[in-house]
């Protein structure tokens, strides 16, 4: 599978680079390999949040305030499900209320949960899904085995990565993160994506849980350090705090400089730009000091203009791989 972009991807900042992209090139040239790590099973259901971010922002259907969800949801089936909380044993993992699921949203989850059981491989799913939704941009799981993301937390109990970011609402200190896996390698159509795209984004996802189970995978980092100099990142650091989500303070706890620093530092091995925002240009010496070439450009996508121009800057970053016959 070539592209002639391939992003590597999770979350809110990945689906609004993926948006931006789309707006400056053809859609389906752009590959995203998306971490699963994040997946959970809730209520029986089989949950790809990073994947339905996703699909539901190119689809132009998600609930923009939240950043996850669909736009203009309904909460019937949580509210009826809290019903049973009071009667559920207490090891029970049924009528679980802590992670919603929008009713509109259940029918994902029902379809992806059947297909699995089916035997359908969740990239054949994944891609099931972005169809049924209109998607041109192909949405490649970085994986197609079992992956878990796991934190430790400052008591030294270890709990799944949506139990820390939604249950505990990311607000406990972490000692650790690690990804929890038997057998799970990169699939052959996301390795062929970074292996032959005429540039690959790294997009302003968290680095630690975000992009960090996609660099775990054997082989990914390699892959990508062999053509380093065309591998862009995009910070998702502006001014020393995170745009959204956890990803400063997690930085910190776990023993990195939360900056554009701390950012370079973890991308330099496998990326040869960093583009940060105009607030951080006094660091760009301290970027370039790691061996990568600094870009500084506006990089909060406030607009679709903003976003655009983002874009643009990401793909003029890097020069585009030679094609090899």
């Amino acid at each position: 599978m070539r592209a002639d972009v391939a992003v590597l991807c999770g979350g809110v900042g990945a689906a609004r680079m993926l948006v931006a992209l789309s707006a400056v090139t053809e859609p389906s040239s752009i590959v995203a390999v998306v971490n699963t790590g994040d997946d959970e099973v809730i209520n029986g259901l089989a949950i790809s949040p990073d994947l339905d971010t996703i699909t539901y922002t190119l689809a132009g259907a998600i609930d923009r305030e939240r950043g996850w969800g669909l736009s203009d949801e309904s909460w019937r089936t949580m509210e009826a499900l809290d019903r049973y909380t009071e009667v559920r044993p207490p090891a029970s993992q049924a009528a679980l209320t802590w992670f919603n699921l929008g009713d509109r949203d259940l029918a994902t989850h029902l379809y992806r949960t059947t297909r699995r059981l089916e035997g359908a491989s969740l990239s054949t799913v994944a891609d099931e899904i972005r169809r049924a939704w209109g998607v041109t941009v192909r949405l490649l799981p970085m994986t197609d085995e079992r992956l878990v993301t796991r934190v430790q937390l400052e008591d030294g109990g270890w709990v799944s990565f949506q139990e820390y970011f939604v249950g505990r609402r990311h607000s406990v200190p972490v000692l650790s993160v690690e990804f929890a896996s038997e057998a799970a390698t990169l699939t052959r159509d996301a390795a062929t994506a970074l292996s032959t795209a005429d540039r690959v984004v790294i997009a302003p996802s968290n680095p630690i849980i975000s992009i960090g189970p996609i660099r775990s995978l054997p082989g990914t980092d390699e892959l990508l350090a062999a053509r380093r100099e065309s591998v862009v990142a995009v910070s998702p650091i502006v001014g020393g705090a995170a745009l959204k989500g956890p990803a400063d303070h997690l930085l910190a706890e776990l023993g990195h400089e939360p900056s554009v620093i701390g950012v370079a530092r973890l991308y330099a091995p496998i990326a040869g730009a960093l583009v940060i925002d105009p607030v951080d240009a006094p660091l760009a010496g301290d970027v370039e000091a790691t061996g990568m070439r600094c870009i500084v450009t506006p990089s909060v996508m406030s607009s679709a203009e903003a976003s655009s121009r983002l874009a643009e800057a990401v793909l003029d970053a890097v020069p585009a791989r030679p094609t090899r016959f």
